[in-house]
């Protein structure tokens, strides 16, 4: 009995020294770790050919996790391409067709003058000179109708290079790219299944910066302010704790019941507010983990 007694007094004497920092302060607030996640969604519609993204797996930015088949877009690409280089081929018969027709209107243009130099010496007629005039008109007009079909046919090939742009844009959305360092959370896909627009691939969070989610009294909220310093404990094992550096990056402008799971019965009745404070992970602190603050200058 006696052996008994001796060991439950140096377990509660074990969990509230666990509970003090250093100094034999009791900590200020109590939460759990958790990490900004992202959720990778598919940006095109079609088959998985890979999926590289494993629960667990450490991933970099900018990494090629994955390929949705392009196959359809690339033909559809290549169809343009083809129409394109037809319509560039119309593009040289017009231009052809124009320097035709303004090298007559030069040599009618040559005409003109000879028959105005031969209408002062009266050796030629004013229904000569009228007739060159009319036609030089209609070489003006054909001209200007030309450059209106090239510009019709330029219309044509810009419109192709949109639409071969916009292919472009597409094909490269097949491609599934991590968009910042951290550890993969929840796969949600798998190659061979098929995808759609929006549709969840895979959660990432990075874990470089962590934060712990802590509830702080309403009556002691005000001394706490965004950028203060504070220590974040854990426990490290053998009832010994780990320190951390940490500053507060958020704090709750509303007041909320205290969550259930890391208070007591009769504090679960208390208005407190969420505070988060931004750790560096040095790899030992993981999502969930429970962990316990101590405010500098409370």
């Amino acid at each position: 009995m006696k052996r008994t007694a001796l060991y439950t007094a140096l377990t509660l004497l074990t969990i509230i020294l666990a509970s003090c920092d250093g100094n034999g302060k009791k900590s200020d607030a109590y939460g759990n770790f958790e990490a900004d996640e992202v959720i990778v969604s598919s940006q095109s519609n079609g088959l998985i050919l890979y999926l590289n993204a494993e629960e667990g797996a450490e991933l970099l930015p900018g990494t090629v996790v994955g390929v949705v088949d392009t196959v359809q877009l690339a033909l559809k690409k290549e169809q343009l391409i083809t129409q394109k280089d037809i319509i560039r081929a119309k593009t040289k018969n017009i231009s052809a067709q124009a320097e035709v027709v303004k090298a007559q209107k030069a040599a009618a243009e040559r005409e003109k003058k000879r028959v105005e130099n031969l209408l002062k010496d009266d050796a030629a007629t004013q229904k000569q000179l009228d007739d060159i005039i009319s036609q030089i008109g209609v070489y003006d007009k054909q001209i200007k109708s030309i450059d209106t079909q090239g510009i019709t046919v330029n219309d044509e090939i810009k419109a192709l290079d949109l639409q071969i742009e916009q292919l472009n844009d597409q094909i490269k959305k097949c491609y599934i790219v991590n968009p910042l360092k951290g550890t993969v959370l929840t796969k949600y896909a798998s190659a061979g299944e098929v995808t759609a627009f929006s549709k969840p691939l895979y959660k990432i969070a990075g874990l470089n910066d962590i934060y712990l989610k802590v509830y702080v009294s309403g009556d002691a909220i005000s001394s706490v302010t965004l950028g203060a310093n504070a220590t974040v404990s854990v426990d490290s094992g053998n009832g010994t704790m780990k320190s951390y550096d940490g500053t507060v990056s958020w704090i709750s402008d509303k007041a909320e019941f205290t969550p259930k799971i890391i208070q007591t019965k009769e504090e679960r009745v208390s208005l407190v507010y969420a505070v988060r404070i931004k750790v560096k992970n040095d790899g030992g602190l993981k999502i969930g983990m429970p962990g316990e603050a101590v405010f500098k200058g409370m």
